[in-house]
Order: structure tokens, then sequence, then C-alpha cells
């Protein structure tokens, strides 16, 4: 029975954190805790935002706009905990607080945002802001936080904003089932294998394979799992033509397989209340109120970047498979080529073009060494350092805590890292944060925090990643740079709180020195020999980087194209799996290659609100990035110092406190076009 005593926000260890490092103590904190401290915390922040709205003293920048910032530390406190716990770390009991506790915020915050005495007091200050001599930080968080209020309804009527609230409310309800869905499909499906059915795989793989199957206790045998560390290995050395066709089909279908898992109907629900949302706020489409606040501004703007680039992907792509299907015929297969085939042959045509496959490569890419590159460039560029600090419970065994110290030794923050795939963890990899850094109030240290999937290795084995995985490590790293290096003052402005458009500009800049040769001479180091990986492979890693451009770009365009046809049209379509094969039909999509994420799985966009009618955000931040190591590439120099402190101060350290085109020229000089981007992809 759960105990009906007072919650003591002050003392419980969800929101008086008291571990090691200024942590949450995790060990003192149980599944069971969160639905108390969170009816505490929002009762709590309820009565904070009652004392700012109801305040007799006329509006001040101090006594509304700080009183907001600074108001429900509690709330957000076990609210990164639990969310932290609810993608990382997840269970029954998780997952049943995850369905009551995201309506139940989708109603507090409605009701915030709709608090017209609040609202007013806001209006107010931005009707004077031009007289109150404010700095520019304050200035636009002050304009943020106005329109802010304003698309979430402020000026709607009564019926209005009740009709809001309902929509907010099932969307947030519809996103938890989404997610959960997806999770439980990843989890429940494994194909496990024998020995025999092992042809052509690597014995990283095989490892891998074991310790999954290991995992799901079926020890002796092999498994192939959902995630990508496993997966996408198996499609491209599985000799077994009908195994890597299960598990493409496994994988393509997550959230369409009938039953209670089925993610069809949440789809459509999801598209019909965001078209709803959008028109009742006025715009004409859910894209249009999305890109509002973004650098692209416009769906249309965001087409005169995609498709430029899917017509010359499609042309890259159709020259590539023809060269793959050569390789099919000359090795004796008489099937139609299909989409379980291309990584497969793809290999193979790598091997005969540069002579290497991605298996000569894993080696030299241990996790741990590659963990010391990401920080050895953090050290090089910025001046900050990364000590481990062992023996500290976070929310799973896994979990490895870093202080980060500035130049001067003194304390910055924390980073924890959870690298390892698990069925309680969902797929993809992140970055996130328990506590962001800013210095309003008292200030606050960040708290930063990644997440991967990458295949644990056997017990005493190396953990060794491929290209890609290290790639996403040096990205989602970047993502916490971002959040560590922060210098703002005002909490909604820290780190990575800017536009979608913007935000993948630190994370994917950061992959650039994953490659810089000295970078991997002095860390691409055999796991069993500590031998440096020879330049004649390195030479060639480099020269075939651009090897899989046709179907890398093919797939992850076609999924932004896709997300945004869903979300740009002022209705929602009835049948949205049907909307999805008739819009890759319109676009002629290769039936060979699949979009990196389809409808049914797409979390990105629908498993939540974060990327939605943005998906394309990371090929408008890698204009950015492509241009922006463009300029060390400039100077003959990857650590330049001058250039990585313009960068710290203007990119990573800046967060949303001034427009991101403003801070983009004063790094660059110039806004970019998109042949830099075009250029390293391999398109141009």
């Amino acid at each position: 029975m759960p105990s009906s005593k007072p919650v003591d926000l002050s003392a419980h260890p969800l929101t008086a954190w008291t571990g090691p490092l200024g942590l949450p103590d995790f060990t003192r904190i149980g599944d069971g805790d969160f639905g108390s401290v969170f009816d505490a915390a929002l009762e709590a922040h309820e009565r904070e935002i009652a004392a700012i709205a109801d305040d007799a003293a006329a509006p001040t920048i101090e006594n509304t706009l700080a009183a907001l910032e600074l108001s429900g530390d509690a709330l957000d406190r076990v609210s990164s905990i639990f969310w932290c716990r609810a993608g990382a770390h997840t269970n029954e009991a998780i997952q049943a607080m995850e369905r009551e506790v995201s309506p139940k915020m989708s109603r507090h915050f409605s009701a915030i945002s709709m608090n017209e005495k609040l609202f007013s007091r806001i209006d107010d200050l931005y009707r004077r802001r031009d007289a109150l001599g404010l700095d520019p930080e304050t200035l636009r968080v002050l304009e943020r936080t106005w329109k802010r209020f304003v698309r979430s309804g402020a000026k709607l009527d009564a019926a209005g904003k009740e009709r809001l609230a309902a929509i907010n409310e099932e969307l947030s309800s519809l996103g938890t089932k989404f997610g959960q869905n997806v999770l439980a499909d990843e989890a429940e499906w494994a194909l496990f294998l024998d020995a025999a059915d092992l042809a052509g795989l690597p014995d990283f793989l095989k490892s891998a394979m074991a310790e999954a199957a290991e995992m799901r206790g079926r020890k002796g045998r092999y498994a192939v799992t959902l995630s990508r560390s496993i997966y996408e290995p198996f499609a491209t050395f599985s000799e077994r033509r009908d195994l890597r066709e299960t598990a493409f089909r496994a994988f393509t279908m997550r959230g369409q397989n009938g039953g209670a898992h089925d993610n069809g109907a949440v789809v459509r629900d999801l598209l019909k209340l965001r078209a709803e949302k959008a028109g009742l706020l006025g715009y004409a489409s859910y894209a249009a109120l999305k890109l509002d606040d973004t650098m692209a501004k416009t769906p249309e703007a965001v087409h005169g970047l995609l498709d430029p680039v899917w017509t010359k992907a499609l042309e890259k792509a159709s020259a590539d498979q023809a060269e793959l299907e050569r390789l099919a015929a000359r090795a004796g297969s008489n099937d139609k080529f299909a989409a379980w085939d291309w990584r497969f042959y793809q290999e193979k045509l790598r091997a005969e073009k540069f002579a290497f496959d991605e298996a000569e490569l894993k080696p030299y890419l241990q996790l741990d060494r590659v963990i010391e590159a990401c920080f050895d460039v953090a050290t090089r560029l910025f001046g900050i350092t990364l000590e481990e600090k062992k023996g500290i419970a976070a929310w799973h065994p896994d979990v490895r805590a870093f202080l980060v110290k500035n130049a001067d030794g003194s304390e910055r923050g924390v980073f924890l890292a959870d690298y390892f795939a698990r069925p309680s963890k969902r797929s993809g990899a992140w970055m996130s944060a328990l506590r962001s850094g800013y210095r309003l109030g008292g200030g606050s240290r960040p708290v930063i925090y990644n997440v991967m999937n990458f295949a644990r290795p056997p017990a005493g084995e190396a953990a060794l990643l491929s290209v890609d995985e290290a790639r996403t490590l040096f990205h989602e790293f970047g993502h916490a740079l971002h959040g560590m290096l922060t210098e703002v003052t005002w909490p909604s402005v820290s780190g990575t709180s800017v536009s979608r458009d913007f935000v993948e500009l630190p994370s994917q800049l950061y992959e650039h020195w994953l490659t810089v040769p000295q970078v991997l001479e002095k860390h691409a180091l055999h796991h069993e020999s500590g031998q440096p990986m020879p330049k004649a492979l390195l030479d060639k890693m480099l020269a075939a980087r651009n090897f899989d451009a046709g179907f890398a770009t093919v797939e992850f365009t076609a999924s932004a194209l896709v997300d945004m046809a869903y979300h740009a049209r002022p209705d929602a379509p009835d049948e949205p799996l049907r909307f999805e094969a008739e819009t890759l039909g319109r676009l002629h999509m290769p039936d060979t290659i699949a979009m990196r994420h389809r409808t049914p799985h797409f979390a990105h966009i629908f498993a939540g609100d974060g990327y939605s009618a943005g998906y394309y955000s990371y090929m408008w931040s890698e204009v950015l990035d492509a241009d922006a190591f463009s300029a060390f590439e400039e100077t003959g120099d990857p650590f330049d110092p001058a250039l990585a402190r313009r960068l710290r101060d203007n990119i990573y350290a800046a967060g949303g406190s001034r427009d991101p085109e403003e801070l983009y020229k004063a790094f660059r000089g110039k806004m970019p076009s998109p042949e830099a981007m075009m250029v390293k992809r391999g398109l141009a």
C-alpha cells in the first residue's frame, strides 16, 4: 500500500540530491517512489505559479520572468530522473507510471501556458521591452517566453483553451503509447541461430550475438536482435540471404505487426490531433506551427534544401545499385536484387574498390579508446578534462560517471555515460540532462548524460565499434559538450535549448574530429597488439568514407520528406501507411532501399513532439557543420586555437542566448551554402 504521509520535497532522494558529485542518490530511489513525488512536485509548482500570477506588485523581470524561470525545481528534478529511467532502464512499473504521468504533466503545463493573469504579466513586460534596458540575452528570453505562451494558446478564448489542453493531453498519451509499442516489438523479437547459420559473420558479431542470446536465456545460441548494433552488421556480413530477409522484415515492420503493439491507429490519431492543434492556433499546417521558431521558418525552405539533395541521391543510388547487381550476378545469384541484399553486396563492392572491409577496422576501434579520443579532442579544442569516478551508483550498473573540469582545475559539471544495449532500453542513441547549467539565482552546474546501444561483448573481451558507431559516440558527445560548456544566465536558453535545426550543429560538427588523422593515429590502436591503425588502412578508410553516399542519403532524406509530407498538409491522412507508400511512390523511392525510420517506428516524430516536422534538421545542420569544419581545414590545423575559441564562445557555450544565424556568423563570418555539405556527402 502506498504511504499517505506527505512528501517532504526538501529531503526526498528524487528531489534532494545528496549522492556523490551532487548527483541523486540512486541507491535510495525505488520504482514506487515516483508517483507521490510527482504529485507533490506538481502541487508545489502550482503554488509557485499562483504566487507569480497573483503578485500585487507591478511586473518586473525579477518578480515575473526570473521567478517563472526558477520555479518548478523539484518537478524538474524528479522529471529528469524519471524520463531518464523511462528511456534507458524501463520496466512494467515505470511504463505504467509513464502512461499516468504523461497526461498529468500535459495538463499541468497547459494550465500554466493558459493562465491569464500570468500571461498578462509576461505580456506587460513584452510590450514595454524596449524601455526596460535589457541585455540581449534577457531580451531574447522575454521574447521567446512571450511567443511560447502565444503558441501554447494564451490568446485563445475559453473554449479554445479547453480544447487545446485536451488535445495536448491526448497527444502526450499517444506519444507515450507509440514509444512503448516500439520498445515492446524490439524487446520481444529475436532470431535465434546455431553455429551452422553464421556463415560470413566476423568474430566480433558472433560474440555480440552470443551475448545477446545469453541475455535472453538461450546460452549456447546466437541472437539477431533489432538493435542496430547487431542488425546492421548481420545484414552486412551474413551469407544467408533467407536470414537477411527475415531480419530486414522484422526491422522494418517494428510497430506494424498487428495486435496490441501496432502503431497504425496511434499515428492516425496523432496526425489528426496535430492538424487540429495547428488550425486552432491559426497556422496553415502543423509544419508551419513547428517551423515558426526555427532557422528554416517554412516548409518551402525545407524543401529548398531537401529536394535538390534527393535528386542527387537518387542518381547516385541508381548508379550504385547497378554495380551491386553486377556483383550479385557474378556471385551466381538469380534472385531479383532486394533491400536485404544492399548492405551485403555494398560491403563486397567496398572490398573490391578499396581492398578492405568494415571488419578490418573494428579491432582498432575499441570502445574505451574511442571514448578517450572524444575526451582528448574536447581537451585540445576547449581545455576541459574528464576524470572517471568509479563506484558511483546511477540508474543502471553499466553507467559510468566522469567529473568535468575546466583548464584551471575547477569543477564544471558531471558527465554520465550508458553505452550498452539491453532489453530495458529503447533503441537509438541520445543525450539529455539531469540538470542544466546556468547562472540565474544561485546558479546550477550541468549534469549531462549520453545513452548508446552498442553490443555488449562477452565477459573479458573488448567492446569493438564500427566506424558508424564510433561516429555516433562522437555525435552524442558533441551534444553533451553543448550542454556542459554552456555559459548563459537564463535556464531556458541553456545548452541545447536552441532551435531544432541548429541543435544538431555541435553534435554533427564534432563527428569530423573522429577521422582527423592525428586523432586516429593516437587512439585507433589494435585491441590486442596495441599497434596503431596502419596508414594504408587509414587511407583506405578515409578514401571510402563517402562510398555509401547514395544509400545513406536516400534512406535519411526519404524519412525527412515523409515527415514533412505528413505535417505540411492542412489536414491528416485517414490511412497514414497508405499515405507513406503514396508519398514514396511520388518520390520514386527505390524499392531496394528502406526509409531509415518508417512511420510505425519513427520515434523521432511520433514518440513525442521533438522532431515532428523537424527530421530535416539533421541535414540543415549538416550544411552548417560541413562549412564550419571547412574553417578549420582552411587554417591547416584541426585544433586552431583562435578558431576553437570562437567555436566555443559562439556555438558550444552560447546556447540559445542569441539568434542562431547571428551566432553562426559570429563564428564563421558568413552563412554557408549547401555546396560544402554536398561535397562532404560525395554528391557534388
